[in-house]
């Protein structure tokens, strides 16, 4: 194919290949040739210009196909316009000549059409510069439309339409004549053709002024005749067309004003001409006049949905002001449409025109106006409805009217009140939380005016008022429960009123059925008050005659939507109602006949319809009380329903009996019966299948007039992608639900509420429209037929098989060929046709319909096998459906077929490869050949090709040339199709370039692809609600923009914005100019707001999701500004607040935030009045830009860092600059009429302070930057603390409140106390009860906000407790800063928590308590409180449970502070006004003296409650559960064993500490956070340490007891008793030990042989360890420490080797790689633990004293086996091993230490030491050898002294030749003397004045003389003073020694004194200098501070 990339043809190459290649060849240089003339040279295209004339006119004149004549005429065109103009004529000339030729033969009529696109495109491009040719051109077209077949029609009305493009107004001359052949074709028998038609007279509007004036009704009644018998495709179409000219009367173009007076149609004139569309349709007086007289309607649908259809366009054209402004007069023109008496001849018409008037009011209501403008149209249609009651109340109670007249005026009123009830609760469901004002003005009076429709005759216009409180309950949930007990109190006080029962018990049923959308709830005891209403009604049923069948309905209707609460509700009322089922059915069936044989029509009547609503309350108990359903209930149920199947067999006879009144309401009961049987397990009711079956058959295929149900019956049954091949009216259209009547047939008609009352309760938020009954009976029998077929015997099938045969040959007609559809779907799902039956009806079959059906079998049967296995199956459905699918005769065959093989592509998968090249030649070829008006073919070719880029996958990368072929194919296939003029094919064509793009990016051009996408979505974007006529290309295009932003979101945004850019002759719509001010992602936003499929919304929020992921941190200020202008466009409501960065307030005044924060939009914001919706999704975002920021530049949250970066780069931005935006945001959002954008205005608010609490103010050192927003998070808050909010609301924003209050940035106490009263306003709601709480929700909700709230506070307090015992910790919780390090505000924050501690800790304990309880096994549930807990009911535990698991580990942690605070001392503080139940387990607070606690027992509760919860929840957290719960556990654990009552009990019960230690070792493998493991170790040291103070207790009282036994008697306290032994599972050290070996190997796995790979352990790499791991060691080797110490002496002895061996294996990893940091720590800790064990009483203990001084000297040999030459490293860290060795030699005792190998090995190392030439080893090595000479045991000191002491005087003499040179060495110097002065002490005193002598020269030998003195440096001079301070002290001590030595050495006496002599000098020179200056200074008492911060 790069052979065709050039400016001319490559004929050579061209003609060298294939026919169906050279085709594609040439297409592939078309397109390129397309591209390369826009880009190309002009001098250079005018060069070849003759060249290429010619060979696209041989193209051209060469019989080319549709897709290739249009790309012909396309580069003709450009190539004039490029290049030189003037021969232009010339080939204008040529294609005239070809049109008037008189060759009629097929070949050339690609030749003709060719030439007539050719016309088209050269005069759109080039316009004026042809002259007046165009005058012959049109003329010549026009007469060859006269003898064009329909190909050439539709190429001859687009050329015209091009021609009128590029004309202009040019054209005036021929727009009459254009007129006249476009109002002939637009009647036309082909679709297409009149497509085209309509196209062309809506770009001859553009200019044509007579269109909209004089012609405008011909036009019209065109247009209707256009309608009828007409596709979808034309509708949207000729709706446009006559949309667009009525508007345009309307509203005049301006250009056509100066030209003449142009005469404005009114409003009432244009909705005139629609109306007479709608209600007669196109035809001509005389023959509606016939109708008029035979008293039939000649309008069919089509016309209806058409006018409706162009009434849309309409309204949409002249936009939302203009709807805004003449909504009221239009309101009352389409009203009149459904009131007219023509439009509503039969229920089925009534039908179809309330659903086009409902469509209208929705698509122009609903789409085109603002939230603000909707509430004044929903007043408008309320007061609609209010004049429509007034005027039928007055006809019904006017005595003086006919009784004729008032059925007529109720029969138009019930038409017009469910438009407008319909579109009224549509808007209110919309509008959602912000219909608020709309409800709450009395003027409007809504709620009253609606309530009042409940009491009007007609069955539809109450259902329609009852549908509309449904959607007020939706909207606002606080109405629920109010509008409950107003329709329940009238429904109680209007029993004899057969409309109001009707009609209120609606009302309750729509509510009850909405409720399961409502998160929010009714009260629990509203279910009880239906019930008891529905027993009465049903009870009372019998009593009046003329209301039994109105109330009977009615209860049974209530009972149905009871069942839709669930299983909480219906659990306590089941008995009740599964009495009201038996009751309602025969006890057996001997009673049916004693019924059968006494009862009438009426009777039957109402037995009937009780009985059928019995079964639908069955069906609802069934699909919404799932849990509820047990055996033992299905048995109940079972008696009701074999009378039910008994009495299905009668009721032929019943009707044959009574006639007509009986026919509708059987058919009621047996869907009723059909229903609950198909919802049932077969097996429960199998003896009944006989019966079931036979009356199945009957109805599938009995012989009554036909009710053809077969558009019904298809969709659920077929695959959605044959769906798709069905027909428009199935497709997902924007106008689907007017189109779908059109689909089911006149007989059906679409479905209506009326139908089926009961559909009313239904899940679904959309109307429901259940069919008449005829229908409903087929499509319920067609199912349970589906179910229970397969479960009957084979013998049985047979029978029911031939049974079907029988009954269709006594059927003709139409009744048998309803009858034939209703069997196939009935087998549709049971039957399994053979393969090889589809592939011998295919060869032999030549008829269209047998083709086409077993062409589909052929590839559904491989979709339902599961695949294709078999090559030799694989080819010869391949062939079949080859040959099948080249069947040019019939475009369905060819469809059907292709549709199959792309079925077989799919399912054959790898196994396909073969038949690649092979299918992608055949779709090519089809592509370039089938006309555009074979739409289905292109569908099925689009799907072919994708399923063909599916099997070939990621190989779409390879570089081969037979891929790069195949790549190639699949382009072309997508260009192609993306040329179709049909939105689905162009649908087709971008899902194919979407999975191209999936598995070979770098092959698809974004740089073509995206602003093609961007095209479509701009152009048809200009009606804001038909955006694009095809729902399905829109989905299409944004569904690929959603994969290509997830790939590559900046080039998408960059080409989008090109796209703009670059074309700016085009025309501008609102999302051109979006894109421009706001680029691609603002484009979206608008579109999001716009539209209303929800998959297609889905795909948009994912699009700008993956964009702002993507490219949000890198433009920052671009999507803040656009989520901003979002959030404030709404000019709806006053919400927008300004952040003042300055607020000064005066203490105490509450109206410090509601002033300020009011402003208008932003006045060039490009977005109007978004709506809700929109605004949640953009706060929601505003959270998703700080997540993406959190994880980037660290200057996003730090403002010091952030200006420092922006000053060097300007262009750089950090989130903290847009702080001020990121509060107003978070404030609008937050105060916002629309709870859901409340809430999420809550949650950015949330989120801004935990990520900017902590970020300092530069500018104010000491503060932090959120301090200047004080004022604005109050007004935020403040609102959702009013009595009317929400109780989510409330408590998201106590939420808020607790981390404001916890983020420590309000330092002012007064400020403080302002967040602070919202909380305690919220306590105080909690602390007034249940009672005091309105009944407008469930009880559950009231759980959840006194959760929130005791959570609040909880989170508080914990802060307030955290901070004065925190105060050194580096986390900062409350300001601290400067000298302000005690600050106030800590103890202020106390001092407010404690003033509501005592009832704060009550409600704390009672909700720890409610928890505990609910979350106990399904085993306890009897046994559990009948009331509930203190917070929550027993009927809404499952709703409360999970309310409780959001709040409880704050809340016990909160407990455990307090307990820990109060010392477990119980306090009796009275109720403190608590009104809530006492419960039975109060926690020993019950006011009954009989169950009064005494303190221990209340303190064990307490204690018993959190420790159960937390060992609980920590024995078992789920993969999902937060840190923050685990953490709160430990903290809550640590918290109560600080105390030591708890530590006590804990302590005395050894079991439940070894299953704690059990919980929390689980804890340790499961979770790796350090913080969480440092966590649990604290909490085993306090157990381990509450064991420690059990044992010494226990050993204590023994002692103090042992007055009456023997020494020898007492028993052994501690683990291991006399024989030593601790057992796994019930010993407490093993369990410490298991622990402590996990911490420690975790870190060390040098510790475990195993893992270390060695069998000593020594063989393990070292890993690097982080100051966590060092504390993590620390913490498990201080436990282990401490175990020995909790065992009896045996015991002591089991554990000892165990403790011995890792502490001195984690010395060794901290002494051999001694690295500072972690090591370090470790090394101090090993030492302590080490000296912890040695000196441990057990050592010394009589029955373990050998056994640990063996296990110790053993210890002490591998300590000094760590300084073996083959493992010392020469970083050994010498220090360490020294003390350990001064460890054992100083605690272990001489009988350990004195052991003579033992004590050589040790002096030889301390030996070393002293030889170290490390001033630090040394200087330690004399501490240690001090510590030891000082030992009181001679048998350790004395063998150091004598081997030691030479080497201390050795090194001490040589320091007089070489003086200290720094600290260090100074430092050891003094040590050494030190040394050898204890040394001199610990000597016994005959060796004492031997020892002086020698202490005393070396003193003196270190004094200098005073010039070498003054010349010294600072440790010489050091040394000199300490020495000089010894001698002082010595020589008095030892004073005959000391004269002795001075008598003896002269010298040394010399140097003494003048040593002496020289220190008093220096001594009163300096007490001379002070004297001096002390008058000469005064310094102040006061010192002044300059830091004031």
């Amino acid at each position: 194919m790069e052979s065709a990339h050039g400016l001319l043809l490559n004929e050579e190459v061209c003609n060298q290949l294939a026919e169906h290649q050279r085709a594609q060849f040439v297409f592939e240089w078309l397109r390129f040739l397309k591209k390369l003339l826009i880009a190309a040279n002009r001098v250079d295209v005018r060069e070849k210009q003759k060249k290429l004339v010619e060979q696209l006119t041989a193209l051209l004149t060469g019989s080319p196909g549709p897709p290739t004549r249009r790309l012909i005429a396309h580069n003709l065109a450009l190539l004039y316009s490029v290049g030189d103009p003037f021969s232009a004529q010339l080939t204008v000339d040529r294609c005239n000549d070809i049109i008037r030729s008189k060759d009629d033969s097929p070949s050339y009529l690609p030749t003709r059409l060719a030439a007539v696109a050719c016309l088209g495109a050269v005069y759109e491009q080039l316009g004026r510069l042809l002259g007046n040719t165009f005058t012959d051109t049109v003329g010549n077209l026009l007469r060859a439309l006269k003898s064009a077949e329909s190909q050439g029609r539709y190429e001859i009305m687009l050329s015209l339409e091009r021609i009128l493009c590029g004309l202009g107004v040019s054209a005036l001359p021929c727009h009459r004549d254009v007129y006249k052949a476009a109002r002939v074709c637009l009647t036309d028998r082909s679709m297409a053709v009149r497509c085209a038609a309509a196209k062309c007279l809506l770009e001859l509007q553009k200019e044509a002024s007579f269109l909209w004036t004089t012609e405008l009704e011909n036009v019209a009644t065109l247009c209707f005749k256009a309608f009828e018998g007409s596709s979808y495709d034309v509708r949207v179409v000729v709706a446009k067309l006559l949309g667009t000219i009525l508007a345009t009367a309307v509203v005049p173009k301006q250009a056509a004003v100066p030209r003449q007076a142009v005469r404005r149609s009114s409003l009432e004139e244009v909705m005139d001409l629609l109306s007479s569309g709608f209600l007669r349709g196109g035809s001509g007086f005389l023959r509606t006049s016939g109708d008029i007289l035979k008293g039939t309607s000649s309008v069919s649908r089509d016309v209806k949905v058409g006018v409706t259809q162009a009434c849309v366009v309409f309204v949409s054209c002249l936009g939302g002001p203009w709807l805004e402004r003449n909504f009221p007069s239009l309101l009352v023109l389409v009203l009149e449409l459904v009131s007219h008496p023509r439009a509503t001849q039969t229920p089925a018409d009534a039908v179809c025109c309330r659903r086009c008037i409902s469509f209208i009011l929705r698509a122009t209501v609903g789409g085109l106006l603002g939230e603000k403008a909707q509430i004044a149209a929903a007043k408008e249609i309320c007061q609609a409805v209010g004049k429509q009651k007034k005027a039928v109340d007055a006809a019904m109670s006017d005595s003086n009217v006919e009784t004729r007249v008032g059925t007529l005026d109720v029969a138009a009123s019930q038409h017009v009140l469910v438009c407008a009830l319909l579109e009224l609760g549509s808007l209110v469901q919309g509008l959602a939380t912000t219909a608020g004002p709309l409800l709450q003005d009395a003027s409007a009076g809504v709620l009253d005016t609606v309530t009042s429709v409940l009491l009007h005759p007609s069955v539809s216009a109450r259902l329609a008022a009852a549908w509309c409180l449904r959607c007020v309950a939706v909207a606002l949930p606080a109405q629920g429960s109010v509008l409950l007990d107003r329709c329940a109190e009238r429904l109680a006080a209007l029993k004899s009123c057969p409309e109001a029962m009707a009609g209120y018990s609606a009302a309750i049923a729509a509510l009850l059925g909405v409720m399961r959308h409502c998160p929010l709830g009714i009260p629990h005891d509203k279910g009880k008050v239906v019930m008891v209403l529905a027993e009465d009604l049903l009870r009372s049923a019998t009593q009046n005659s003329r209301i039994s069948v109105q109330r009977t309905q009615a209860g049974w209707l209530l009972l149905t939507a009871l069942m839709t609460l669930g299983p909480a509700v219906v659990e306590t009322l089941l008995a009740r109602v599964l009495l009201l089922w038996r009751c309602a059915f025969p006890l057996s069936p001997r009673d049916l006949d004693i019924e059968r044989s006494r009862g009438d029509s009426f009777t039957w009547q109402v037995t009937l319809e009780g009985r059928a609503g019995a079964l639908c309350a069955m069906k609802s108990f069934v699909l919404n009380c799932a849990d509820l359903l047990s055996d033992d209930v299905i048995g109940r149920m079972l008696p009701p329903l074999s009378c039910a199947v008994a009495l299905l067999t009668q009721l032929p006879s019943l009707v044959k009996a009574y006639g007509n009144p009986l026919k509708t309401i059987s058919m009621v009961y047996r869907q009723r019966l059909y229903e609950i049987l198909a919802v049932l397990p077969p097996k429960t009711y199998e003896e009944s299948y006989g019966a079931v079956l036979r009356q199945l058959v009957s109805d599938v295929s009995g012989p009554e007039p036909p009710v053809s149900s077969g558009p019904v019956l298809l969709p659920p049954l077929c695959h959605p992608d044959d769906v798709l091949l069905l027909g428009p009216a199935l497709h997902d259209t924007d106008q689907r639900f007017i189109e779908e009547q059109l689909q089911q047939g006149s007989s059906v008609g679409g479905g209506s509420l009326e139908y089926d009352p009961f559909m009313i309760c239904e899940k679904s938020l959309e109307v429901p429209t259940p069919l008449p009954p005829a229908p409903s009976v087929t499509v319920a029998a067609v199912r349970l037929f589906g179910v229970i077929f397969p479960h009957i015997a084979a013998p049985n099938r047979a029978q029911i098989l031939e049974q079907f045969l029988e009954s269709l040959k006594q059927l003709k007609g139409s009744r048998q060929q309803a009858a034939q559809i209703h069997m196939i779907s009935a087998f549709c799902s049971a039957l399994k046709v053979r393969l090889q039956i589809c592939a011998l009806w295919l060869k032999s079959a030549r008829d269209v319909i047998s083709r086409t059906g077993h062409s589909l079998a052929l590839g559904s049967l491989y979709r339902y096998l599961g695949g294709i296995s078999s090559g030799q199956h694989l080819n010869a459905c391949v062939g079949i459906l080859y040959t099948l699918s080249q069947d040019s005769t019939s475009p369905e065959v060819q469809m059907w077929a292709l549709h199959s093989l792309s079925l077989v592509i799919d399912l054959a998968g790898p196994l396909y490869h073969g038949h690649v090249e092979p299918t992608f030649t055949l779709v090519l070829r089809l592509l370039l050949s089938v006309p555009p008006a074979h739409v289905e073919i292109h569908q099925s070719l689009g799907r072919c090709l994708n399923a063909l880029i599916t099997t070939l996958g990621p190989e779409l990368q390879g570089s081969g040339s037979s891929v790069a072929a195949l790549r190639t194919s699949c382009l072309v296939g997508c260009a192609v199709m993306q040329d179709n003029p049909d939105c689905l094919v162009q649908a087709q064509a971008i899902a194919c370039l979407q999975q191209l793009h999936m598995f070979a990016p770098r092959h698809v051009n974004l740089t073509s692809l995206v602003p093609s996408l961007c095209d479509i979505l701009l152009d048809n974007s200009v009606l804001v609600n038909l955006c694009s006529s095809y729902l399905s290309l829109r989905r299409a295009v944004v569904a690929c923009l959603r994969q290509l932003a997830q790939r590559e979101a900046a080039e998408v945004s960059e080409h989008a914005v090109a796209l703009v850019r670059e074309q700016p002759h085009r025309d501008s719509t609102a999302l051109d100019v979006t894109i421009k001010e706001t680029g691609l992602e603002g484009a979206l936003f608008t579109l999001l707001d716009r539209e209303s499929d929800q998959r297609l919304c889905r795909d948009i929020r994912e699009t700008l999701g993956h964009m702002l992921s993507a490219i949000a941190v890198g433009r920052l200020a671009h999507w803040l500004r656009l989520c901003k202008d979002v959030l404030s466009a709404s000019a709806d409501f006053a919400t927008a607040a300004p952040v003042e960065t300055t607020q000064e307030e005066e203490d105490g005044d509450r109206a410090d935030d509601s002033s300020v924060f009011t402003s208008k939009p932003e006045p060039s914001c490009p977005f109007t009045n978004p709506r809700w919706v929109t605004r949640v999704f953009a706060a929601e975002c505003v959270c998703r830009i700080i997540a993406q920021c959190e994880g980037g530049d660290p200057a996003h949250f730090d403002m010091a860092l952030a200006l420092e970066q922006r000053a060097q780069d300007p262009a750089a931005d950090f989130l903290v600059l847009h702080l001020a935006d990121l509060i107003r945001m978070a404030f609008m959002a937050a105060t916002d009429h629309s709870d859901r954008l409340r809430l999420s205005g809550l949650q950015t608010l949330l989120v801004i302070i935990r990520k900017f609490a902590s970020v300092p103010e530069p500018e104010f050192p000491g503060h932090v930057i959120l301090e200047q927003y004080q004022a604005n998070v109050g007004a935020a808050l403040r609102p959702a603390f009013s009595p009317d909010t929400p109780p989510d609301v409330t408590a998201k924003a106590c939420q808020v409140c607790s981390a404001w209050v916890a983020s420590g940035v309000v330092s002012d106490l007064g400020d403080l106390r302002r967040v602070h009263q919202l909380l305690a306003s919220s306590l105080a709601k909690v602390q007034a009860g249940k009672e005091v709480q309105s009944q407008l929700y469930n009880e559950s909700t009231s759980t959840m906000e006194t959760l929130a709230v005791l959570k609040a506070w909880a989170e508080v307090y914990i802060v307030a407790m955290k901070t004065p015992k925190q105060s050194d910790s580096p986390a900062r919780l409350l300001k601290v800063s400067g000298d302000e390090a005690g600050d106030p505000s800590a103890d202020g924050l106390l001092r407010l928590v404690q003033a509501d501690l005592g009832t704060l800790s009550r409600l704390w304990l009672s909700a720890l308590q409610d928890y505990a309880l609910l979350t106990l096994p399904p085993d306890y549930a009897p046994r559990l409180p009948a009331t509930g807990g203190a917070f929550y009911t027993a009927e809404t535990a499952e709703h409360a449970r999970p309310h409780y698991c959001a709040a409880w580990a704050p809340i016990l942690h909160a407990t455990a502070l307090w307990l820990n605070g109060t010392g477990f001392i119980v306090v009796d503080e009275g109720p403190a006004n608590l009104s809530r139940p006492v419960t039975p387990t109060s926690m020993g607070q019950s006011t009954s003296l009989a169950t009064v606690k005494s303190p221990e027992d209340v303190n064990t509760d307490r204690f018993h409650l959190i420790l159960g919860i937390s060992v609980e929840f920590l024995c078992s957290p789920r993969s999902d559960a937060q840190m923050e719960s685990i953490s709160a556990c430990l903290l809550a654990l640590q918290a109560l064993l600080d105390v030591p009552w708890p530590r006590s009990k804990i302590g005395n019960d050894q079991a439940l500490s070894v299953e704690l230690l059990s919980v929390l070792h689980r804890l340790v493998l499961t979770r790796e956070s350090p913080p969480v493991q440092l966590a649990v170790l604290e909490v085993v040291q306090q157990v381990v340490c509450a064991a420690q103070e059990h044992v010494r207790e226990k050993r204590r009282s023994a002692e103090v007891d042992d007055g009456a036994s023997e020494k020898e008697t007492l028993p052994e306290f501690g683990e291991g008793r006399d024989t030593g032994g601790l057992v796994p599972g019930q010993s407490l050290v093993f369990a410490a030990l298991q622990l402590g070996l996990c911490i420690l190997v975790r870190q060390l796995p040098q510790l475990n042989p195993q893992l270390a790979g060695s069998p000593t352990g020594r063989g393990g790499s070292p890993q690097a360890l982080t100051e966590s791991d060092g504390q993590l060691v620390s913490a498990a080797l201080a436990i282990l420490a401490d175990l020995p110490s909790l065992c009896s002496p045996e015991g002591s002895v089991a554990v000892l080797p165990t403790v011995l061996f890792l502490v001195t294996g984690v010395l060794r990893e901290a002494v051999l790689r001694a690295d500072g940091g972690a090591r370090a720590a470790m090394g101090a800790a090993a030492l302590q633990a080490l000296r912890t064990v040695v000196a441990s009483p057990m050592a010394s203990a009589e029955k373990s004293r050998n056994a640990w001084t063996r296990l110790l000297r053993c210890a002490l040999a591998t300590l000094l086996h760590f300084w073996d030459t083959d493992e010392c490293p020469p970083e050994v860290d010498e220090v360490s091993l020294l003390t350990a060795l001064s460890v054992f030699l100083l605690s272990a005792g001489p009988e350990v230490a004195a052991v003579p190998c033992l004590q050589t090995g040790c002096i030889r190392k301390f030996r070393a030491g002293l030889r170290s030439q490390d001033a630090v080893v040394l200087a330690k090595t004399y501490q240690l050898l001090l510590s030891v000479f000082q030992s009181p045991c001679p048998a350790v000191a004395v063998p150091f002294m004598r081997a030691l002491g030479p080497g201390i005087v050795g090194g001490l003499q040589g320091v007089e030749k070489r003086r200290p040179q720094s600290a260090a060495e100074l430092t050891a110097v003094q040590e050494g003397v030190r040394a050898l002065q204890g040394l001199v002490s610990a000597a016994d005193p005959e060796h004492r004045p031997q020892l002086v002598s020698v202490l005393l020269p070396l003193l003196v030998s270190f004094l200098m003389d005073g010039n070498a003195l003054a010349s010294a440096p600072p440790p010489a001079r050091s040394l000199h003073e300490f020495a000089l301070q010894s001698l002082m002290c010595v020589g008095p001590q030892h004073s005959a020694v000391f004269r002795a030595l001075m008598a003896a050495s002269p010298a040394m006496k010399a140097r003494l004194e003048a040593a002496v002599r020289g220190n008093q000098e220096s001594v009163k020179a300096k007490s001379a200098g002070q004297q001096g200056q002390a008058p000469g200074k005064s310094s102040p008492s006061i010192q002044l501070k300059t830091n004031f911060l």
